[in-house]
């Protein structure tokens, strides 16, 4: 026993010294969030006698499976997150060492599907969505699911343009195919009377409102979302499917498309009424506070009025500022490095 735990000490020791053998934060994770964390970071390293942090844009799951690989130097300190992380991922955490993840909520923000100025602004609605992107969709008799027939909006409802659906998204890795699944399809599927029917299957339930398709219609475009700007200015009959600060920050190009009615705006987005919107997140491994310098001096700097404000330069960039009682909340926790608790 005794052997035991010295071996367990000294494999402490060395994970601590090999943390403090770094002097530069790392962080990976969300493409949404990677415009705002390089802004923070950029003012971090101007403003501090910090290393400007390194980002990586590896989307919100593959930076969440780097993040919880474990504790040392050759791990990321922060992964940012367009989506919240999920209670599996924190048990993986802990098996791998990481006792402790400190939740940051940074803001909001609006999925759009957006496509270029050089064409008319589509009008969806999130049925009419799924029906373009899902794998499998009811029959026309409403009693059967079947692979979806599909090919231009027209055949999906007659006012819709009579152009073949093309829509470019985010892999299975990205937080923004996992919030347009779930504020999306999720939302949609069970007002089609044959999904309803199978509810009680969970298998075949989630198969059906999840699934996309992979006939053509639908492209992975990787995670860059700057890529796929430029395939839509490309392709002016493609739709893509991104955060609303890169629609915001390439309104000169491209429109958002109206969905349910509502236009994404800024404003739309803050209130709620624009039905696409999530919250976006950054984790902090509390292991490395401490060792790796300049941890709590980046999350004071993110976490600041002149960063994530009404009025600060994230919201020049596209973020939408949470209400100012819960920014201090959520920089109180922040500060504190108080434990993520599902």
């Amino acid at each position: 026993m005794k052997k035991t735990l010295a071996v367990a000490a000294l494999l402490s020791v060395a994970v601590v010294g090999a943390a403090q053998a770094r002097d530069q934060i790392r962080i990976v994770g969300s493409s949404t969030v990677f415009p705002f964390s390089t802004a923070v970071a950029e003012e971090f390293g101007k403003t501090t006698s910090f290393k400007t942090p390194v980002i990586e844009s590896t989307g919100s799951g593959g930076g969440i499976k780097l993040f919880c690989a474990g504790v040392g130097e050759n791990q990321p300190d922060i992964t940012n997150a367009s989506r919240r992380i999920k209670k599996s991922e924190v048990e993986t955490c802990a098996k791998n060492g990481i006792a402790e993840v400190t939740e940051v909520k940074i803001g909001f923000d609006g999925i759009v599907l957006a496509n270029s100025k050089s064409t008319d602004t589509f009008k969806l609605t999130k049925e009419q969505i799924f029906l373009a992107v899902a794998k499998t969709v009811p029959s026309q008799d409403g009693k059967s699911l079947i692979d979806n027939p599909y090919k231009k909006w027209s055949e999906i409802d007659a006012s819709l343009p009579d152009i073949a659906i093309e829509v470019l998204g985010p892999p299975p890795t990205s937080g923004t195919r996992d919030a347009f699944v779930e504020l999306v399809m999720e939302e949609a599927c069970d007002s089609f009377d044959a999904i309803k029917a199978i509810k009680d299957n969970k298998d075949q339930h989630g198969a059906a409102c999840k699934g996309v398709r992979e006939d053509g219609a639908f492209i992975e475009a990787g995670e860059n979302d700057n890529l796929i700007v430029q395939k839509l200015e490309a392709n002016p009959a493609a739709l893509g499917i991104f955060g609303f600060s890169f629609l915001d920050q390439n309104g000169d190009k491209l429109h958002g498309s109206i969905i349910d009615g509502v236009a994404p705006t800024f404003e739309a987005i803050a209130d709620a009424s624009y039905p696409v919107s999530r919250s976006m997140y950054f984790y902090v491994k509390n292991a490395h506070v401490g060792t790796i310098p300049g941890i709590m001096e980046y999350v004071s700097e993110f976490t600041s009025e002149k960063a994530w404000g009404d009025e600060g330069y994230l919201a020049d960039r596209g973020l939408i500022p949470m209400p100012t009682a819960e920014r201090e909340a959520v920089r109180n926790a922040a500060m504190n490095m108080s434990p993520l608790s599902m």
